[in-house]
């Protein structure tokens, strides 16, 4: 095997044979814009077009069961419950009590003592 030759390289352009000096920056002037730039146009915010039905979410169950890992389950409610179980049996035991949290929560409940 014969080995290949380099390809040539690129040329850079030629340094400068004397100095320069650096060209001085515009003058900065407390008005405005500068001349040539465009003017920003003004917007219409428009209203959100997701109109929510009054619906909002209290709890969460996370669960993560991955092939040949340990399965994992996250029970979390804006009352300030927060759960976590790590294994097959535990984490079956938090999602039954995810569900029982559901008509026992606080934030759920009316004042008159009656689920959602």
């Amino acid at each position: 095997m014969s080995s290949r030759p380099n390809p040539p390289l690129k040329c850079l352009p030629s340094t400068p044979t004397g100095p320069y000096l650096a060209e001085p920056a515009p003058a900065v002037t407390g008005g405005g814009a500068a001349k040539g730039v465009a003017e920003g146009v003004p917007t219409a915010v428009r209203p959100d077009q997701q109109m929510g039905d009054g619906r909002y979410a209290l709890a969460w169950l996370t669960i993560s069961a991955p092939r040949g890992a340990v399965p994992t389950a996250t029970s979390v409610c804006a009352c300030g419950r927060n759960r976590f179980a790590a294994g097959h049996h535990k984490a079956l035991a938090l999602i039954e009590d995810h569900t029982r949290h559901r008509d026992l929560c606080p934030l759920r409940t009316h004042q008159e003592g009656a689920a959602v």
